[in-house]
Parts: C-alpha cells; structure tokens; sequence
C-alpha cells in the first residue's frame, strides 16, 4: 500500500511516498528503509520499483523528492549535496515517528550519486544500522574528469569557474541542458531518455551551479566513518558514466562489515531494468535480511 505524505527540511516541505507491507498487523513494529534517488532523478523515476520487492520482503519503506525537485519545496533543481543529506536525515525522523516502525531499524538505500549520498549520511547519522549504495560516486571531482577528455574537462572547469562569478555578482546560476554536466553515455542513454520520457518531473536543463557542487563532494573522505554498522556497494563491470572504480574505492576505505558486488555485462542505467534489476535487488534484500531483520 502507498500512502503520499509530507515532511520537513530545513524549512521546505517535502512530497514523500510511504510504502506499507501488505501483511503489516497492527501490533507490528517493523525495520524500514529510505531510498535515495540520483543526480536529477525524482521519487517517481525507477524507485517504486525497489520499493516494491522491499516491501515483498517485509520493510516498510519511504522514498521522496529532495528539496527544489518533483513535488518538494526548494529552490528548483539544485545539486546542494549537503541539503540532500540533511533531507534524508529528516526523511529519516520522519520514519521513526510511524506507529509501524521500529526507530532502532532504520536503513538507507542510494542509487548512482544517492549512492554518494547514503555513504555521507551513513557515517554521519548513528540511526542508520544498515547501508546500500548501487552504482554510487566515491569522489566527485575523480568521477567527472574520468568521464572527460582532457579538453572537455578543461571546458567544464572553464564553465564553473564563469558561473561562479556570475552568481557572485547577480545571485542566479546559469541554466544548461543536462547533458552538458552528466555526458550521456552512448551504452543505455537510450534506457534512460525512455523512463524520463515517462515522468513528467523529471528535470532536461540544470544550473551549472552542479559542477562545483559535484567537485567538492567526496563520500571516500568519510566512508571510513561508517563501520562498524554494514554496508554493501554494487557495482556493475560495464558502467561508463559512473565508472566500477568509484565503488571499489569506496570499498577498500571501507571498515568491516561490508561487501563489493560487481554484476558482470551491465551497464549504469541497466540496473533498473531486468535482468540486471533482479540481480541488484538480490542482493540488497538479503543484506537487509542479514543485517537488517525483522523479529
């Protein structure tokens, strides 16, 4: 059962999702689980369908629209990764306050850059006793430049060091379509354009106000933090727009327990769909499952 509702951060109003488990009694206190969308994903895009094989396997589940995207109040369309952290923070008082819920369960769930953003909320919140980050961002200035020719990445710094001085002096990024910051790549674009064209909120234009967001966002400088709560990383070997090496990283900086999964002949947007999809959620319910349980 889904349930559309509403909650706070830092002062905006946010539209939220609340998927229940269709056996959930009345007495029942179960774990939940906030999923975290990506760089301009929304709520609504990809998400209901990871909540539906967690609320299969028992979880309740909350997915929402950070601040300034989809339904949310907030300046439109802003990377602001910090803001993003302070939403799921909130996301996350928002779910122990559920009759439903046991507030000692929490767990986060992150797909591409909210890959980056569980890893950040992961190490600083200690509500979060379980981790999953699928196809996620170690460091934001290494993955943009991976995915660059030298020029090109000469011409992105170029462009973010003009808009930061433009918004010094009138206060207003620049607006730019969205592939001249997340380069599409040639390998499943296609997969992607199709579910955009689907949503009527997703975002085609950004301020390029998200590059410098982007570069000075580094979920490797605190991953370390997280340990001795669990995290898993999958990862695909075939991902050329968040290249395998982000989540390896992240891995190796690591603390125990966790694990690294790298499905084999996929790419970046083919963990949405089948069969990869299949394999992503797998392995996320049994590591919820493992460290995660209900009673």
């Amino acid at each position: 059962m889904k349930a559309a509702v509403t909650f706070y951060s830092e002062g905006s109003k946010l539209s939220g999702d609340l998927y229940l488990p269709p056996d959930l009694r009345p007495s029942d206190r179960r774990a939940a689980i906030v999923l975290c969308h990506g760089y301009t994903g929304v709520k609504d895009l990809y998400l209901p369908d990871n909540a539906r094989v967690l609320n299969a396997a028992g979880y309740i589940v909350l997915t929402f629209d950070y601040k300034g995207w989809g339904e949310s109040e907030g300046p439109r369309s802003r990377l602001a990764p910090y803001g993003r952290v302070a939403d799921v923070g909130a996301a996350l008082t928002f779910l122990s306050l559920q009759s439903h819920v046991d507030p000692e369960r929490l767990g986060i769930y992150g797909t591409s850059y909210g890959g980056a953003t569980v890893v950040w909320v992961g190490a600083v919140d200690p509500r979060v006793k379980c981790i999953v980050s699928v196809v996620g961002i170690g460091n934001g200035s290494r993955w943009m430049r991976s995915v660059r020719r030298p020029d090109e990445w000469h011409d992105l710094l170029e462009l973010a060091k003009s808009d930061r001085e433009k918004r010094v002096r009138d206060g207003h990024s620049a607006f730019v379509e969205r592939s001249q910051i997340l380069l599409p790549d040639r390998q499943s674009a296609e997969l992607a354009a199709a579910a955009r064209r689907a949503n009527p909120a997703a975002v085609n234009d950004l301020p390029l106000e998200f590059i410098d967001d982007t570069l000075s966002f580094h979920p490797e400088w605190v991953v370390d933090k997280i340990a001795p709560r669990p995290i898993l990383f999958i990862t695909t070997d075939d991902d050329r727009l968040v290249p395998p090496q982000e989540s390896k990283v992240l891995f190796a900086k690591a603390g125990e327990p966790k694990k690294l999964v790298t499905l084999r002949g996929f790419g970046h947007y083919e963990v949405y769909t089948e069969p990869a999809f299949g394999q992503v959620m797998a392995e996320t319910t049994a590591w919820f499952r493992k460290y995660l349980p209900h009673p």
